[in-house]
């Protein structure tokens, strides 16, 4: 497939910043390509502008996630509400994420605006709800990419929010990768995914971290509004289990490949987050890790749910670890 006008013209516009290897030269060339990012061989194969080609097909008719709208997203929006230019929020090294990810100079976060799911306890309903941010263009979301890794040295790129922006995404990596971008790509998402778009997705994402909100279907229609969320997520958990396994992690305990799985904890929610993580023991990977988060506060609308109005305490936190301990997961700490 020839290279398009609009990506010729973008590409000469991104400036080349590699930074020498050094002592990396000297290992072995296997051990180097297992840790390269997985994006590099799909350029050097020549698949990753036929993804790129065929994400852009869903800009007409978007069918990106479960909710399969078919909109034209040139014209108008779907449930989601995002149009078909990319909305960052922020971008910078952040230093609040998972330890394997922040290591010492942060992973290199890139907030998308708007959200396919509706929690009513979004602790950035700001950028999910009311789409905070700037509009920017796909040359323009590559060029952040590289200034994450060659003027901010983080450890990785990291999407949060990225499922409605995936055309955009693809071709940002597509110019960056071809001007020296090296990270590992972490795809950082709600988990309610369409496994379409995942395989779009196979061979560029190096780390899935998804969101496992609920076992309960019940919990999905009433606190996210949607009526399928525990059925999208396991499908999407097994494939993205399939294409990149439990988590690597590096000498220095960076992760550069593999499954990272988000669950929060909502007050009154045990025997939910049981069903969580006796789906991640059975389904999945046994290096899988997992993250059972306690950070819930009543964010958004939570206050007029009367389950919500609380913080989680500490006896059912404690309880939901021992669980996981008890089943043989691998817990982050």
């Amino acid at each position: 497939m020839t290279l398009s006008i609009g990506l010729k013209y973008a590409l000469k516009f991104l400036k080349k910043e590699q930074k020498p290897e050094g002592l990396n030269f000297f290992k072995k060339k296997e051990e180097r390509m297992s840790k390269e990012p997985i994006y590099l061989m799909t350029l050097e194969k020549g698949y990753l502008l036929k993804k790129v080609e065929e994400a852009k097909k869903h800009i007409t008719n978007c069918n990106l996630c479960p909710h399969k709208c078919g909109v034209n997203r040139m014209e108008e929006v779907g449930i989601c509400k995002a149009n078909h230019r990319a909305i960052v929020s922020s971008y910078g090294p952040h230093l609040g994420e998972e330890s394997v990810l922040v290591g010492q100079r942060g992973s290199g976060t890139l907030f998308f605006g708007y959200c396919n799911l509706s929690c009513v306890y979004c602790q950035n309903h700001e950028l999910s709800v009311y789409g905070e941010g700037e509009t920017v263009s796909n040359e323009r979301l590559a060029r952040m990419m590289l200034a994450l890794q060659n003027d901010y040295g983080c450890h990785n790129i990291n999407l949060v929010t990225p499922t409605h922006f995936v055309p955009n995404i693809l071709e940002a990596v597509y110019l960056a990768a071809q001007n020296g971008l090296k990270l590992p790509i972490v795809y950082n998402s709600g988990g309610y995914e369409s496994l379409e778009t995942l395989r779009l997705l196979e061979g560029v994402i190096d780390i899935y971290m998804p969101d496992f909100k609920y076992s309960s279907t019940e919990y999905g229609k009433r606190y996210s509004k949607v009526p399928d969320y525990p059925e999208r997520a396991k499908e999407a958990l097994e494939e993205m289990d399939r294409q990149v396994g439990g988590l690597q992690v590096d000498s220095g305990n960076i992760a550069y490949r593999g499954l990272l799985i988000r669950h929060l904890m909502l007050p009154g929610g045990l025997e939910d987050t049981k069903g969580v993580l006796e789906f991640i023991k059975k389904k999945l990977s046994p290096n899988v890790l997992v993250n059972l988060m306690n950070q819930y506060y009543p964010a958004h609308k939570a206050v007029e749910y009367e389950e919500l109005r609380e913080r989680l305490s500490f006896m059912e936190y404690e309880e939901a670890y021992n669980y996981g301990v008890k089943l043989g997961l691998r817990l982050a700490k």
